[in-house]
């Protein structure tokens, strides 16, 4: 449903702001950040957002403006403070949508399984399908290679086909 604006009502428009936080303390920031919201029922806060690929920030998105956001990270240990000046939205887009698994990864590539039955074993990738985010691998320490397929996000990168090349036998 739409919100009807009567005469002279402004329409409120969120805002988005960058908050410097503790390296390596962005989840937690953003938890305390949460939490105090709801402890004082500021209802002005709309969501907290921590990339795992930007370390020592976390956005805040808030109809108070920055002033609400200064009062939010008041006390709170980890949230150091905040970037002068509003984050456009089209610069978190890239961090809104999830990326596969399976892109950084390569045929050949030494794996380590994390997950399932086969949890610690070492494999090497034989076949990638993006399409199912989904890997096929064989088992290096098995006495017939046996090819085994795992969900990309169930493996860890133990060592780059380029690296393994490159490195003398």
């Amino acid at each position: 449903m739409a919100e009807e604006k009567t005469e002279g009502q402004t329409e409120r428009k969120p805002q988005l702001f960058a908050l410097r936080t503790t390296v390596g303390q962005e989840k937690t920031a953003a938890d305390m950040l949460d939490g105090r919201a709801k402890n004082y029922g500021m209802k002005d806060l709309l969501s907290i957002l921590a990339p795992p690929d930007i370390r020592g920030y976390v956005f805040v998105e808030v109809f108070g403006g920055r002033h609400f956001v200064e009062r939010l990270r008041a006390g709170v240990k980890h949230a150091k403070g905040v970037v002068s000046g509003e984050v456009p939205m089209e610069q978190l887009e890239q961090f809104l949508t999830p990326r596969p698994s399976v892109i950084r990864m390569n045929v050949g590539d030494l794996v380590e399984i994390s997950s399932g039955p086969f949890k610690g074993e070492r494999a090497k990738i034989i076949r990638i399908d993006e399409s199912k985010e989904e890997i096929t691998v064989e088992l290096i320490e098995a006495t017939v290679p046996i090819p085994v397929t795992v969900r990309g996000d169930a493996v860890k990168i133990i060592q780059r086909k380029e690296e393994m090349e490159g490195s003398p036998s």
